[in-house]
């Protein structure tokens, strides 16, 4: 199972307005690789020679050179496939209208938010990584599409405070346990490892992975299902934590780590609102971070306390988030994750479970 990808996007940026790139450089530097151009015939060499994941354009004094840029850009054909955003000086619809014209993906107009920034750089990589699903077999694109969709709108109901219809969960989980029995699954984690959503790919990966986990403990296709709705689910309460502690490069503080820790009462909280959530999916949720020797937390369960399917939940995410890539770590390699679950948190995870989850990676080759 390959799990290698990059560190981090990577963000070019022309602009010949010296005090709008250091601006950018400093919002974008803990998210992503950014290089930094104030000349437009440099630009064309450099990022032909080193193709960015995104390209964003600020406008020049004369816009006409800027705008000219964006057609230069598509005229590449290696070029042509990568997400523009053209950054105007001022709200001109005629500017704004012909940088669409010439191939721009979105617009930005000065002054803006830096999370508006973030936010149409984040959408536009999605929308690159998913249009990338539109080469895989039907069964792995549903899956990734359906689980996609109920994530994003899971946002919008805990934003809302409205109740989740898990019905749509289950079935958007259907596909890929399908994919799961087919053998078939590969091209799911790979479809999602490079997707700037950490929380739904991270969420993705535990529920494939605990689904594969299901089916090696020789459990039935409806509590996979369930298996597969938990790891989906697992995190939910991530939505509520701020960005800045959420992606920040660096250690936590105390008290970030106190907020950040909250995302777990706060994911049952809501789950338990809703009377239709199977309880072994609010248990999934409530336990994946309690530990055997009962340093964990929320509630700091021992041993016998641990529900066997959140011990199951515990080693996936674990593995998810020791091999994930994030904005601040490479992707650890299988065999080293592996190792430090075995020899470092022993007193952690369930040995036994962590042996038949080794087994069950080295069969389908890690």
């Amino acid at each position: 199972m390959s799990i290698i990808s990059k560190h981090r996007h990577a963000v070019a940026l022309i602009d010949e307005n010296n005090n709008h790139r250091t601006e950018v450089s400093a919002a974008l530097l803990s998210f992503y690789d950014i290089d930094l151009y104030n000349d437009y015939s440099v630009a064309v060499s450099k990022i032909t020679a080193n193709i960015p994941d995104i390209i964003l354009i600020g406008s020049s004094r004369n816009p006409a050179q800027s705008l000219g840029f964006i057609r230069i850009l598509q005229q590449d054909e290696a070029l042509a496939k990568i997400p523009v955003i053209f950054i105007a000086n001022e709200n001109n619809e005629k500017i704004l209208a012909d940088a669409k014209s010439y191939g721009a993906s979105d617009t930005i107009v000065k002054p803006y938010r830096k999370s508006l920034l973030i936010n149409t750089i984040s959408a536009l990589l999605n929308a690159h990584v998913e249009k990338e699903w539109n080469e895989l077999p039907s069964l792995q694109q549903k899956a990734l599409r359906g689980t996609v969709d109920v994530f994003n709108s899971i946002a919008d109901v805990i934003a809302a405070g409205e109740p989740l219809d898990f019905a749509s969960v289950k079935d958007a989980c259907i596909p890929l346990v399908e994919s799961i029995e087919n053998n078939d699954f590969k091209s799911i984690l790979n479809g999602v490892k490079n997707h700037d959503n950490y929380t739904y790919a991270h969420s993705m990966r535990v529920a494939t992975m605990l689904s594969l986990f299901g089916n090696a403990a020789g459990l039935r296709n409806q509590e996979r299902l369930i298996l597969a709705s938990g790891g989906l689910l697992h995190d939910v309460g991530k939505m509520l934590i701020p960005h800045n502690i959420l992606n920040k490069p660096g250690k936590l503080n105390d008290e970030e780590y106190a907020i950040m820790k909250t995302h777990v009462p706060e994911t049952v909280k809501y789950l338990q609102a809703n009377g239709n959530i199977p309880k072994s999916v609010i248990v999934i949720a409530a336990q994946h971070h309690e530990k055997i020797d009962g340093t964990g937390y929320p509630e700091g369960l021992l041993g016998s306390e641990l529900n066997d399917l959140a011990r199951m939940a515990a080693i996936v995410d674990v593995f998810s988030a020791l091999t994930d890539r994030r904005v601040y770590k490479p992707p650890m390699e299988a065999e080293v994750a592996l190792k430090i679950m075995k020899e470092e948190m022993a007193t952690h995870l369930d040995q036994n479970f962590l042996r038949l989850f080794r087994d069950m990676l080295y069969d389908i080759v890690i």
